[in-house]
């Protein structure tokens, strides 16, 4: 049985050929494309900074645990190990949990919680615990199961675009959308028409897989901050921003906690 730090160890190989650049990185541009992760985490906290000081100072948290997904994912498509792809997914992981448990509206709790929030991330870290485990019985099934999870994420944000009159939050979801459908067609294209990729000497799905879902990460965030703020802000204004400056026709979006107070 090969360890588990062994290259190629994982019983999970992406399209791109291996070791074609490099006798030491399996995969060269999956493993590269990864950089955006450690661009975007560190911004996202540093733009977010006033937002999480009013909110919860476990946005910084979310966004540490961007950049391991980064960090996590180079490690693996450079070794395709069995710990490289465990740590990667378990990342992701306890970053989607620790959203639900940051910015799930209580109305969409379990009613059994009674909309308490501490009962429903104490609920969220026993799920996640137990799931933590469960991804060592069949590893290559795990990828598929964290994705499954949009599935439920995009329930509540289009339960959410029908009570809005926002339309710049409404504009935000509809990017994000976009992003994610683009991101998850790389995915699952690398991932099931690996043959005809290979055909026509194109390998760089999964690469652009992780280009968009980096990018995705900061509407997603902006999304969930406006939906929580409607249920957990009410006496605050949150405004979106993009950086470097607003009036440019593409920029990162982040959300300004603003010094007036909504009316009562």
């Amino acid at each position: 049985m090969p360890s588990i730090f062994a290259y190629q160890s994982s019983e999970v190989d992406w399209c791109e050929s291996n070791f074609q650049h490099s006798e030491l990185v399996a995969e060269f541009y999956n493993t590269f494309s990864n950089v955006t992760f450690l661009i975007f985490g560190p911004l996202m906290m540093f733009l977010m900074h006033p937002y999480a000081q009013v909110r919860s100072h476990w946005v910084y948290i979310i966004c540490i645990l961007f950049m391991a997904i980064g960090l996590f994912s180079m490690y693996f498509h450079v070794t395709l190990s069995f710990l490289g792809q465990i740590l990667d997914e378990i990342a992701i992981l306890w970053l989607l949990a620790g959203s639900y448990g940051i910015w799930l509206p209580r109305c969409y709790f379990p009613a059994f919680l009674g909309q308490s929030r501490l009962q429903f991330v104490c609920l969220v870290c026993i799920t996640t615990i137990v799931s933590t485990f469960l991804s060592f019985l069949k590893p290559t099934i795990n990828a598929y199961a964290l994705n499954s999870i949009a599935v439920h994420v995009f329930y509540i944000v289009f339960q959410e675009y029908k009570k809005m009159d926002n339309k710049e939050l409404r504009h935000i979801i509809k990017v994000t959308v976009v992003l994610w459908a683009f991101a998850f067609s790389s995915w699952i294209s690398d991932r099931l028409l690996c043959s005809f990729w290979q055909w026509i000497n194109f390998f760089y799905l999964h690469s652009i897989w992780h280009v968009l879902i980096s990018i995705t990460f900061p509407y997603g965030i902006v999304i969930m901050a406006l939906v929580d703020a409607r249920y957990e802000m009410p006496d605050q204004t949150l405004k979106v921003r993009y950086w470097p400056q607003d009036t440019w026709p593409v920029g990162l979006p982040y959300v300004e906690v603003s010094g007036d107070h909504k009316s009562c």
